[in-house]
């Protein structure tokens, strides 16, 4: 029987743990085991983001092809359009939606998979 107060640990805190364990043991590795250490711990971080930052980052761009498609769809179908509608021409750099959406669904995958990356702050996002 589990103690009232117990919580089983979400996959976000498992993924963190395991990244802060890995990150501890990189002072005691060398060669090619740190470099695969470092690997890994950079690894945990972008899935711990995604899990943390990767809904409402879907969400965000879901909301901005709708609006800039003008109709709803899954965020995939979405996409597939909206690649689409660029290689034929019909949307454009000149359109303003177009670059304003690219922007911030841009943004948010770097937060995710590279949120130090210099240019993210410089970009306003």
């Amino acid at each position: 029987m589990t103690h009232p107060d117990y919580r089983e640990p979400t996959t976000q805190q498992l993924v963190e743990a395991a990244a802060g364990f890995l990150e501890a043991q990189l002072p005691n590795l060398d060669g090619r085991a740190a470099f695969h250490g470092r690997v890994a711990v950079n690894v945990l971080g972008i899935v711990a983001r995604e899990l943390a930052l990767g809904p409402a980052a879907a969400a965000r761009e879901r909301e901005g092809l709708k609006a800039l498609l003008k109709h709803d769809g899954t965020l995939a179908e979405l996409r597939a359009e909206l690649c689409g509608r660029i290689r034929a021409g019909q949307l454009t750099q000149a359109n303003p939606m177009l670059l304003d959406h690219l922007l911030r669904t841009v943004a948010d995958r770097v937060a995710i998979e590279q949120p130090r990356y210099g240019s993210l702050k410089l970009a306003g996002a």
